[in-house]
């Protein structure tokens, strides 16, 4: 088919309509909007032979149906198909026996990072809020309300992803002294950023904190806005123990971690109980001489969670990576755990066979998560197969692991797969009795962890073949089910070349409805299916499902080279395919980019999906319209006013253009509280000013150009944002599944930078 002006479909759809009305019909002539190849405007119908039904997404483009002219029109569908077959079925059953619930679902919280209980008072759960808030709620009420137990928001700065209110501790001797330590990065007075450890009292028994009565027991300025740490509890000593990050940027680039006169990087202990602000315990490493005598432990990057073993006494920490590893440490007066030098079990800068340093208890990769969240030693009763595991998670996968209890540094131990969630793991909790819970920092809600029972006998298992899932027609796998909707979007994920197949499947009786930022809202039930074909063959159909339970999780299937079906892969990996390797996700890093804060769903948004689509039959019409005219989806408005996302080789300025570049391949981590280091906003509706990225320095390193910047106004040469674009080593941007530059993408990138005279002004 020819390529058509995006705007034209708003103006025909009426001019349409209008003449329809008085008895005219009118069909359309094509237009060329003088855009290339591969641009991603291209459609074939879905129903042909392999190598049509998809579009290049920057790779080599589909052959042109140019035999004529297609007719326009209002909807490309007439009614919506019955989808009684691809419809996401119950998540697989954990082997392991253990999975979460929705606790307390009557409340949700702010980005909740840590949740508690006082000392041998079961009434109240305290939850902390990034934001400044610590709430409290009766467990046993029915329904539970919650009741604010601080507010401390004027005093911190949540302006960064990794700043705000962070940590909380409970004095052991809180029904006598009612005294409460505070975690929080709050700003200098000269606009810095400054971590505080603050001492308050509770005068009601624990209904709220008196603001009056802060006293500051520490302080620490900071030089990044990253790697702050903030966890804080006391130890079976009845010490106060606490834990800062190396202070952020790239390989700790002032070199505080292994520094002993630097608290960054750090673990300390302070003795809080006599002398203000406190006293130095007289075993700590550094007590009488050498270096910072609150100093306990050496070594670490991020700590971010760490916990003690009530039964044993141990100190289990996890330590964020920079870009190898993630790691477990059991820590121990005086060890040294590696980071700068190490990062988990790799070497990072020389010196790595130095005695002293600890190895991890256990490490993984980036193929199964991108930030460890540390957790407990289990000592409930409710999952008896968990007691004296060490339970911990990833804040990006969703995944949660287990560890023995006795598990040892250097002992080589495997971290074992409990179950993998859709949810932001910020934290893990330990209540009084023991159990566990799982905080969603997105999500806001708290998950119990509990057992669960055998899949029942005769129950279906999960598809191991595509041709088993509902969602590829029976007669022919290649073919979507008679079910499934089509779609395409505007701008698409670079994915080395690929041409790709998209559809929907939405369970009958059910509609999607627009959410925040214009994600799709989809049901329960929800299949979106994606086929990626290299040279016309079958490679990868991925589907990405609602389950009943509400959480959305992602499959992939491996076609067979005979093209006759697709096998579920359990992992990750890769294989050649023609010249080029491919790379089959893993199921956790289908949640590194399918998360949360991105809104699980990428590409269902209104402004990727507002734009023509060739429908079968070469029926073309606006998407969006023919989704809620067949009553698929619920607009909020008329379709000429939903925002539209440019396509990358359309008319609209280079600015726009690479701005929707910079959505679909990089915002799905670089947003507001999203998994990407540093804290650009790269959504496609951030203003540039906005975005953080022009005219400031790169915090993760300038890779070899001096005087870089995110943005170098001008000089892409000079721009970590399109360096990164065009490399293929480990700096490469974005990391996961591309082996292959997008040589159309990069060149739009520099495109856009090379156009700007200057930064624009801020908002």
């Amino acid at each position: 088919m020819k390529q058509r002006h995006p705007s034209l479909p708003i103006l025909l759809s009426l001019l349409v309509l209008a003449l329809s009305l008085l008895g005219i019909s009118l069909a359309c002539p094509g237009a060329s909007d003088g855009s290339g190849p591969g641009d991603g405007n291209e459609i074939i119908d879905p129903t042909s032979d392999a190598g049509t039904g998809a579009e290049g997404d920057g790779g080599t483009p589909p052959s042109s149906d140019a035999d004529g002219p297609d007719a326009q029109a209002l909807f490309g569908m007439d009614a919506r198909p019955a989808n009684p077959t691809c419809v996401a079925p119950p998540r697989p059953a954990d082997p392991t026996g253990v999975n979460i619930e929705r606790a307390f679902p009557e409340l949700s919280f702010s980005q909740p990072v840590f949740a508690l209980q006082a000392p041998g008072d079961n009434r109240r759960i305290y939850v902390v809020e990034r934001g400044g808030q610590v709430r409290w709620f009766d467990p046993s009420a029915a329904p539970p309300v919650n009741s604010v137990f601080i507010d401390v928001a004027a005093r911190v700065n949540a302006e960064y992803d990794e700043t705000g209110l962070l940590g909380m501790a409970f004095h052991p001797a809180f029904a006598t002294n009612g005294e409460v330590f505070l975690s929080y990065v709050g700003p200098t007075e000269m606009g810095g950023l400054r971590s505080s450890i603050v001492r308050f009292r509770s005068l009601d028994g624990g209904a709220t904190l008196d603001p009056a009565s802060a006293e500051v027991v520490l302080e620490q300025d900071q030089s990044f806005s990253t790697h702050k740490g903030g966890h804080l509890a006391f130890g079976p000593d009845g010490f106060l123990y606490f834990a800062f990050g190396d202070g952020g940027g790239r390989i700790d680039p002032n070199r505080t971690s292994q520094n002993p006169n630097e608290l960054l990087g750090k673990m300390l202990r302070l003795d809080v109980n006599g002398v203000r602000p406190y006293a130095i315990p007289p075993t700590n490493p550094y007590a009488t001489a050498g270096g910072r005598k609150e100093i306990y432990a050496t070594g670490f990057r991020n700590p971010w969670r760490w916990s003690f073993d009530r039964s044993t006494g141990a100190l289990w920490l996890g330590d964020v990576g920079e870009k190898l590893q993630e790691e477990i440490n059991r820590v121990e007066l005086g060890g040294n755990y590696g980071w700068s030098i190490l990062e988990g079990t790799e070497c990072v800068r020389g010196g790595c066979d130095a005695p002293g340093l600890t190895p991890p208890v256990a490490t993984y990769g980036r193929g199964e998560g991108v930030s460890v969240t540390g957790g407990y030693v289990y000592r409930g009763t409710a999952v008896p197969a968990l007691v004296g595991r060490y339970v911990f998670g990833d804040f990006g996968s969703g995944r949660v692991w287990s560890l023995p209890g006795d598990a040892v540094p250097g002992g080589g131990a495997k971290p074992e797969v409990l179950f993998t969630t859709a949810l932001s793991i910020s934290s893990f909790a330990e209540m009084n009795d023991g159990e566990l819970f799982v905080l969603d920092f997105a999500g806001g809600g708290l998950h119990r962890i509990i057992p669960t029972l055998p899949a029942a006998p005769g129950s279906e298992a999960f598809p191991t073949l595509l041709s088993a899932t509902g969602c590829a027609n029976p007669a022919d796998v290649k073919l979507p089910a008679a079910g499934l909707i089509p779609y395409d979007v505007n701008a698409p994920l670079w994915s080395d070349g690929a041409q790709k197949e998209r559809f929907m499947g939405v369970p009958d009786g059910t509609s999607m409805t627009v959410g925040p930022e214009g994600v799709l809202d989809a049901p329960n039930g929800t299949v979106a299916v994606k086929t990626f074909l290299l040279g016309g063959r079958r490679v990868e159909t991925r589907l990405f499902m609602r389950h009943p339970d509400g959480v959305w999780a992602g499959y992939s299937y491996e076609w067979n080279d005979a093209g006759t079906d697709a096998v579920l892969l359990d992992a990750g990996k890769s294989k050649l395919v023609g010249t080029q390797t491919w790379t089959f996700p893993s199921r956790g890093e289908c949640m590194q980019c399918h998360n949360a804060t991105a809104g699980f769903v990428l590409g269902l948004e209104v402004a990727q999906l507002n734009r023509d689509f060739e429908y079968p039959g070469a029926r073309l019409a606006p998407q969006l319209a023919t989704l809620a005219h067949i009553g698929v989806l619920t607009l909020p408005g008329p379709v000429e006013q939903l925002p539209r996302m440019p396509t990358y080789g359309g008319p609209e300025p280079v600015e726009a253009r690479a701005k929707a570049y910079l959505h679909a391949n990089c915002a799905v981590c670089h947003r507001p509280n999203g998994l990407g280091r540093g804290e650009s906003d790269l959504r496609f509706s951030t203003p540039v000013a906005g975005m953080k990225v022009c005219g400031l320095a790169p915090q993760q390193g300038e890779l070899g150009v001096e005087g870089a910047m995110l943005i170098a106004p001008g000089d892409p040469s000079k721009s970590v944002l399109a360096r990164r674009m065009h490399s293929l080593s480990t700096t490469r941007m974005p990391p996961l599944a591309s082996a292959i530059k997008d040589t159309e993408g990069t060149a739009l990138m520099d495109a856009w930078i090379t156009s700007m005279p200057a930064c624009p002004a801020g908002p």
